[in-house]
């Protein structure tokens, strides 16, 4: 019997990554990246590009492409919101790639194509009722519950780190203030690192980058790795702004896994623990109810790619 492949392609504000699976198993049978752009013609070319030279490669005919947007990804092909892709909103890039290419685009929001991919074979495997929660440049999140996939109305759920922390809080790039992404995204550990270390409350970490405008999270990580005290106990903070807005969305869902994902997590272990740590003293009726997991993702750069192939085989 001849195999079957599905393809996807998760597109970001830098780079387009495309991906080749069997349509059973989900192995990657081929990938390949170029770099994005958020002018909606020149992405259009782009994807055909990818698209094409991937049927050269594996010498298929795909029925059909699942795609991957960072930013509020409408279920009708359009992006109606993208802070990584301000030039592509409202352009119809669904629709136009379908003309190109002739077949179906089935188009959802990167985090809950991410979402997919670990759900079917990744750390979200086994779970009904989990997170997946990136923490990159900003915060994005992918729900499944009672066993599917959310979406909402629109096809936006999962935007929860726009949801407000402190209303009082200082203004993000966004407008809004004190979104949780503010306080426990990548962009914010960067920001508290260097804080830390301008204050003079971080000496190792200026030590080691030469003075504190080279202070990064990289420092941090290896700071944490080598129990050096100040990087744990920053991390220690860190871990808790995570956690206060994975409590809203435990007591929101009933979610018994929370799957973190992203650059953040190249921290590790004493990241994990440190989130899951913070959600058992925190939560209201922890010790009464069953212990929430906490995993890193296991998919890594390629989970959007890798849901959006996924997505073709009926998800939305």
């Amino acid at each position: 019997m001849m195999e079957e492949y599905v393809i996807g392609i998760d597109i970001g504000g830098t780079l387009a990554r495309a991906v080749v699976l069997e349509s059973t198993t989900f192995e990657i049978k081929d990938q390949l990246t170029k770099a994005s752009s958020d002018d909606g013609q020149e992405l259009v070319q782009i994807i055909k590009s990818l698209f094409r030279k991937l049927e050269d490669n594996t010498k298929q005919s795909f029925a059909s492409l699942g795609l991957g947007i960072a930013g509020l990804a409408h279920k009708s092909g359009i992006v109606r919101y993208s802070p990584n892709l301000p030039s592509l909103v409202e352009f119809p890039i669904a629709d136009e790639i379908k003309k190109e290419l002739g077949i179906p685009v089935v188009m959802g929001n990167d985090a809950t194509v991410g979402t997919i991919a670990e759900w079917e074979i990744g750390a979200g495997k086994g779970s009904e009722n989990f997170a997946l929660v990136t923490l990159g440049t900003g915060i994005g999140t992918g729900f499944v519950v009672n066993g599917h996939l959310l979406l909402g109305s629109n096809g936006f759920a999962g935007e929860a780190g726009h949801m407000t922390i402190d209303v009082n809080g200082p203004v993000h790039l966004t407008g809004q203030k004190g979104p949780w992404e503010y306080f426990a995204s990548g962009n914010a550990l960067n920001r508290i690192v260097q804080n830390e270390a301008s204050d003079g409350n971080y000496p190792w970490a200026v030590n080691k980058a030469g003075n504190w405008e080279n202070v990064t999270s990289e420092h941090l990580s290896s700071g944490v790795q080598d129990l050096e005290p100040d990087s744990l106990r920053i991390l220690d903070n860190f871990c808790l702004e995570i956690s206060k807005g994975l409590i809203n969305l435990v007591l929101l869902l009933d979610l018994d896994r929370v799957v973190l994902g992203g650059g953040v997590c190249e921290i590790g272990e004493p990241l994990r623990h440190g989130v899951e740590k913070w959600i058992e003293e925190t939560l209201i009726g922890s010790a009464h109810r069953p212990k929430i997991e906490v995993k890193l993702a296991k998919l890594g750069s390629n989970a959007g790619a890798i849901g959006a192939a996924i997505s073709t085989t009926n998800y939305f």
